[in-house]
């Protein structure tokens, strides 16, 4: 059968061409239209400008064939082979390419929006301006391919392998690429904001001034990729690799990065605004300055030495330890949870319930924060349950107090008057918590119940650059004292003025609030 006889067949109403062999034909501008031509060998075939929309081209083969500019829409190429084909500006809208070869073909500008392409081998094809948007592309094969200035917005790319391919400028808005093969990918200037990257393997990458705002990074791998002047503003990174990375001037404000792996990145002139540095792997860093400020401008420039990048980078969350010297028992865990609880819902510095470690001689009471400065204020409320309450109110107190211009008189001016800053400010904020008190029903609880909150205590602060500070001790703390903490011994001890501690040392004090 040649050109002219399927037309004719086809125009008294034939549709059934199936396994039609028919190559080298030309088709060009052709109607043939809901037409089945599964399983026809067209390759070479020219059907530039035709319609073929709803055609049944399941398993046929198209190599090399002449697609160029023609309408597609609906067709169904599950399992063609249209390898090295010319689909330049060909309308593929809604169109089911599942299985389907078209290694090296040529589908510049043409419109795959919500196609279906699950498993298609697309290696080294040509996708320059397509138009991808809401397209089904998973486990899609498109190594090497060329996708500059493509549509990707909502496509499902999941398990997708792009080993090598290039995307630059493409725009990947929303796009779903949880655990994709994207090594070497070429994704510089690409827009992939709230872009889905779970679990991607992104290692190598040029992500150079790519948008990933809001997208989700979390356990990607990123060792070896260039993010220079990416912009990662509120991107999820939590657990993500990025060893060796290149973060150089790359926009972190308000990014998670919990958890992650900068081991030897390149951070310099990074914005780091509201990036917790907490629980971060990052040993030998690159780093020679940061930009703190809320929107990047450079208006609050820190600068490093290598030694204070690593540092910096490398802390930990501040910590209020409690420690009372007694195994924590049921009764008394509940009551804790009682007055923690009401605790919280009257001040905001509990932004979550303490860590508790528990063991035959004492329990250890954690409370982790955000900040250094927080560090005596939730002391202050942490230790209400606990019969050293005053004693430990007190020694904060008398900490705060010598926060003055003359006892920081040794330090530099803008040190000085930074730490007699901090010293007003946690004193404001002291004289507000003074007025949080554990209701009497709380307080009837703990003196009917356990003894555990009469044992004494010890308070220990852990800053975020491993710097410890003890509040306050009691004198008993870790004897091991043969009566209760009802008897004699005890309760006097706790009232005995000549066994109570000395005020924290005003340079142990002042080397510690330094470290902020």
């Amino acid at each position: 059968m040649d050109a002219d006889e399927l037309l004719l067949k086809y125009k008294s109403g034939t549709r059934d061409f199936t396994a039609i062999l028919l190559c080298e034909a030309n088709l060009s501008r052709a109607n043939l239209s809901q037409a089945n031509l599964s399983q026809a060998i067209l390759s070479i075939t020219n059907l530039s400008g035709a319609n073929l929309s709803e055609v049944n081209f399941s398993h046929a083969k198209l190599n090399v064939a002449r697609l160029s500019g023609a309408n597609l829409t609906g067709a169904c190429l599950d399992d063609a082979i249209l390898n090295v084909a010319n689909l330049i500006r060909a309308d593929l809208r809604e169109a089911s390419l599942i299985n389907a070869s078209l290694i090296r073909a040529e589908l510049m500008r043409s419109d795959l929006s919500q196609a279906l392409l699950m498993g298609a081998n697309l290696s080294e094809a040509d996708l320059r301006e397509a138009n991808l948007r809401q397209a089904n592309l998973e486990q899609v094969n498109l190594n090497g391919a060329n996708l500059t200035d493509a549509v990707l917005i909502g496509c499902n790319l999941e398990r997708a392998s792009l080993h090598r391919a290039c995307l630059t400028k493409a725009d990947l808005r929303g796009v779903n690429l949880t655990n994709s093969e994207l090594r070497q990918i070429n994704l510089s200037k690409a827009n992939l904001s709230g872009a889905d990257l779970r679990g991607a393997n992104l290692r190598w990458a040029d992500l150079n001034g790519a948008n990933l705002s809001g997208a989700n990074l979390e356990q990607a791998r990123l060792s070896g990729a260039s993010l220079c002047g990416a912009n990662l503003s509120g991107a999820n990174l939590m657990n993500a690799v990025l060893i060796h990375a290149d973060l150089t001037q790359a926009n972190l404000i308000n990014a998670d990065c919990t958890g992650a792996d900068l081991t030897g990145s390149s951070l310099t002139g990074s914005k780091l605004f509201g990036v917790s540095r907490f629980d971060l792997k990052a040993e030998e860093i690159t780093c020679d300055w940061i930009d703190l400020s809320p929107l990047g401008d450079s208006n609050q420039i820190q600068t490093f030495s290598s030694k204070e990048a690593n540092k910096f980078f490398n802390a930990t969350f501040p910590t209020v330890e409690i420690s009372v010297d007694s195994r924590l028992g049921f009764e008394a865990h509940t009551i804790l949870a009682k007055i923690y609880h009401y605790i919280q819902q009257q001040s905001s510095l509990f932004n979550q319930p303490p860590t508790l470690e528990v063991n035959s001689r004492r329990t250890v009471i954690s409370f982790k924060i955000e900040s250094n400065e927080q560090l005596l204020s939730v002391a202050y409320i942490a230790i209400l349950p606990f019969r050293d309450v005053n004693a430990t109110k007190n020694a904060i107190e008398m900490a705060i107090k010598q926060l003055t211009p003359e006892t920081c008189s040794q330090f530099p001016v803008q040190l000085s008057n930074r730490i007699v800053q901090l010293g007003v400010e946690m004193a404001q904020q002291i004289r507000f918590l003074s007025d949080i008190r554990l209701p009497q029903s709380l307080h009837e609880e703990i003196e009917t119940s356990t003894p555990f909150f009469l044992y004494p205590t010890r308070t220990l602060l852990k800053s975020s650059s491993h710097q410890n500070l003890i509040l306050h001790s009691h004198a008993y703390f870790g004897r091991s004292l043969a009566s209760s903490p009802d008897s004699s011994e005890s309760s006097e001890s706790l009232n005995n003025p000549y066994l109570n501690p000395k005020p924290l040392d005003i340079e142990t004090l002042l080397n510690f609030i330094k470290g902020f």
